[in-house]
């Protein structure tokens, strides 16, 4: 973003006791001076070394606190720290000062000193000295201290309000330098504004809510479908004191927009009930309900003013889908549907309405492509950010967020200097105290540019705080609290505020795209697999007579799949896509054909039997067994075809044998074909193939067997009739009839086995 004007803004202050101060150090120690001159941190040298710091970086300053942070007339300035000796000898009579000085103009000058690390004479302010010091009369090498300076702001020499520079230095000898000398020194910024501003920029902080994905597609044959996570580490996220607890408790007492993946609600609600966590080969119930209970109604109670904004579900990566993925078909109507379930999960969970008018690109970095993808999803407002849509006409100050980008599409452009503030480590007190002072000079910078438009400025942080980071965040904006040169509104009021008719609106090419945003994207082979998996999915949902019970646990998997958190972890979502993939194929795969075994067919007609076994716990239906024979003159089916076919309706958890006539004409194997489809013709699950074999019987062979049989008949009459006369009245039980004759299974068998026919299999004739 342009900062012509930050040098600019308000006349600057001669600072003359401060002038003096200097003026009189550097008369008085000309020798000293020279000396110190040197380097601000020593030089590397070649192939290495292990010499110690030595000079100004001596001694390793670190400024844990600095209170108040933005102090006002009548407090005293409080600043306290660790002071540890980095140098090979003991550091003797040392003292520790406040300096405070110059004042900065300009975020320019705010991010130079940032810079300066070593300690300069004639740069550096001289030190407040008299009673405000503290003592220290040996530090060993190596050894770490702890100080304590407490300054009343009157003793300061603050002028007019603005930002300045605030330093603590340590004075001391070494018994290669028994001279007094600065051998470390730590600087930060002391932002002053006595009074309230007139014009005041609104800062509008978007506060994330998002984690990446635990849940899986599987879920429990259970009615109420048990979801399945991948692992129980979001239930650490969410206790007291992990990362998503402290944001909802941290941003509960901030004035800040809920920027919500809506998948993590999901995910929660999913733990409030019965769930189970992979284990190995195997699942194990999770026991975190309670856990999960406290923190929706933690979360509902933080929101209850109603400033959410609900990312897609799932939270897409926008710029894979514009570089990579687009052309891959179906991949934009996946990220219209995450925008459609967004909003049905956040009112099911919070009670709330959110703004679902929002896109929310990586680090804020777009270009065209980028803002199509974004409002094709139905997105209005794309949060850009302002090292991306760069200032290029030379304003003296940052214009207001809102930018018309065309289209009727608004790019929100977040200040990259305030939303990159709290990016790295956090966890130490030292860098936490200098990002929060930092943040607090940038802001009163902005606050004092030469405008007299009314301005929105637009914060956008990293999307996955950790908590140090959150709580370092909150302990910033809770400085700003008393709106003395800033207050505070949500991202939809700053979106609908009147853009500056100077400030740019052209987005960036393609070609500008930052290459390490590029390299972290999804590839295209990603969406590739996406497409694959829901083309299984529509050919198995038609089946079913329950189809929500796949469609929407697999819809949310996909999503999951196109996640922005998925980046910079390829092998990661490699193997989430086949996980989903895998689990689909394995419930496709239990409605199948029964193998069978070959069989042989005895006389000119028959009944050719085919099981279809349905695994599922629900019912099947719209499909259609198709059975060819590879020799139509050798065996026929049904109506003297080559195929035949059967409409297929199982129950859950049953088997289904399906009869099909055949006629034979010729002796010989013939080769058989079952496969099933689905209504529109499309082939279902994998084809079963086995063998035929005819055996006809010729007429000359036909009369020798009932020549054969007339004589067998002849001669039980014979023997009936002599048995009849030897026992007179005859024997109970010899009535001559015919055995009982098995008839034909029923359609449905029940659960039946899976095991192929037996060998040499007969068919029914």
């Amino acid at each position: 973003m342009a900062e012509a004007a930050d040098n600019q803004g308000t006349n600057p202050s001669p600072a003359r006791r401060w002038l003096r101060r200097t003026a009189s150090a550097l008369v008085g120690a000309p020798l000293v001076a020279a000396l110190l001159a040197g380097p601000a941190a020593p030089v590397a040298q070649a192939g290495g070394t292990d010499k110690a710091p030595t000079g100004s970086s001596t001694v390793a300053v670190a400024l844990d606190t600095v209170t108040p942070s933005a102090p006002v007339k009548g407090d005293t300035l409080t600043v306290s720290g660790t002071l540890t000796n980095k140098g090979k000898e003991t550091v003797t009579q040392a003292q520790v000062d406040l300096r405070v000085g110059p004042r900065l103009f300009g975020r320019t000058s705010i991010d130079a000193a940032t810079r300066r690390t070593g300690y300069l004479p004639g740069a550096d302010p001289a030190p407040v000295g008299g009673k405000y010091t503290v003592k220290i009369a040996k530090l060993p090498s190596g050894i770490s201290q702890d100080f304590t300076l407490s300054v009343p702001v009157s003793k300061l020499d603050l002028g007019d309000d603005g930002v300045y520079q605030l330093g603590v230095s340590l004075a001391g000898r070494t018994a290669r330098a028994p001279y007094d000398q600065v051998l470390g020194i730590k600087r930060t910024f002391l932002p002053w504004q006595t009074e309230d501003r007139d014009s005041k920029p609104r800062i509008s902080y978007a506060w994330p809510l998002i984690a990446s994905a635990h849940l899986t597609a599987e879920t429990g044959s259970d009615s109420q479908q048990t979801p399945v996570f991948a692992d129980d580490d979001l239930a650490a996220e969410i206790a007291p004191g992990g990362r998503l607890e402290q944001m909802v408790s941290l941003g509960e007492q901030l004035p800040v927009t809920w920027v919500i993946d809506p998948d993590l609600l999901a995910s929660v609600d999913a733990m409030t009930k019965d769930y189970r966590v992979k284990s190995g080969n195997t699942t194990v119930a999770g026991t975190n309900q309670a856990v999960a209970k406290k923190w929706l109604t933690s979360l509902e109670a933080a929101v209850a003013e109603g400033k959410v904004v609900a990312l897609p579900f799932g939270d897409p990566d926008l710029a894979s889908i514009a570089h990579r993925g687009k052309n891959v078909s179906g991949t934009l109507s996946h990220l219209q549907n995450a925008s459609e379930v967004a909003v049905g999960t956040v009112e099911t969970i919070l009670h709330l309405k959110p703004s679902t008018d929002f896109a929310w690109p990586v680090e804020g970095a777009i270009d065209p492509s980028i803002v199509d993808v974004a409002t094709s999803a139905g997105a209005h407002n794309v949060i850009a950010r302002s090292d991306s849509l760069q200032e290029t006409g030379g304003l003296s100050y940052t214009p207001t967020a809102a930018r018309p980008i065309g289209g009727g599409t608004n790019a929100l452009v977040s200040d990259a200097r305030l939303s990159t503030a709290f990016q790295g480590d956090m966890t130490k007190a030292g860098d936490s105290t200098l990002a929060v002072q930092k943040f607090l000079a940038l802001t009163l910078a902005l606050a004092e540019q030469d405008t007299d438009k009314d301005r929105s400025v637009v914060v956008a942080p990293q999307r996955m705080p950790t908590i140090a980071q959150a709580q370092s965040m909150a302990r910033a904006m809770h400085a700003l609290d008393d709106d003395r040169w800033t207050q505070s509104q949500g991202l939809v009021q700053a979106a609908e505020t009147k853009p500056d008719a100077k400030a740019t609106t052209e987005v960036p090419p393609t070609s500008q795209y930052p290459k390490r945003l590029r390299s972290q994207e999804l590839p295209t082979q990603a969406f590739q697999d996406i497409k694959s998996t829901q083309a299984s999915l529509n050919n198995f949902q038609v089946i079913l007579t329950q189809p929500e019970r796949v469609v929407t646990p697999f819809g949310n998997a996909i999503n999951r799949s196109m996640s922005t958190s998925w980046r910079g972890k390829p092998l990661e979502a490699q193997k989430y896509r086949d996980s989903v993939r895998t689990y689909l194929q394995g419930l496709i795969n239990e409605v199948q054909l029964i193998s069978k075994s070959d069989i042989t067919l005895s006389g000119r007609s028959a009944t050719i039997p085919v099981t279809v076994q349905n695994r599922l716990l629900q019912d099947v239906e719209h499909l259609v067994l198709r059975l060819k024979s590879d020799n139509a003159t050798r065996l026929k089916l049904n109506n003297g075809g080559a195929v035949a076919e059967q409409p297929i309706q199982i129950a859950g958890g049953h088997s289904q044998s399906v009869k099909f006539d055949a006629a034979a004409n010729i002796n010989g194997q013939v080769q058989m074909t079952g496969q099933l489809y689905t209504e529109d013709g499309t082939p279902y699950g994998s084809e079963m193939t086995f063998t035929v074999k005819v055996s006809e019987l010729t007429p000359t062979v036909l009369l020798v067997i009932a020549g054969g049989l007339l004589l067998l008949v002849l001669a039980g009459i014979r023997m009936y009739a002599h048995r009849k006369r030897a026992n007179a009245g005859g024997a109970a039980g010899d009535d001559g009839s015919e055995p009982e004759q098995p008839s034909d299974p029923t359609p449905d068998t029940g659960p039946e086995s899976a095991e192929p026919s037996g060998t040499g299999e007969k068919v029914d004739r």
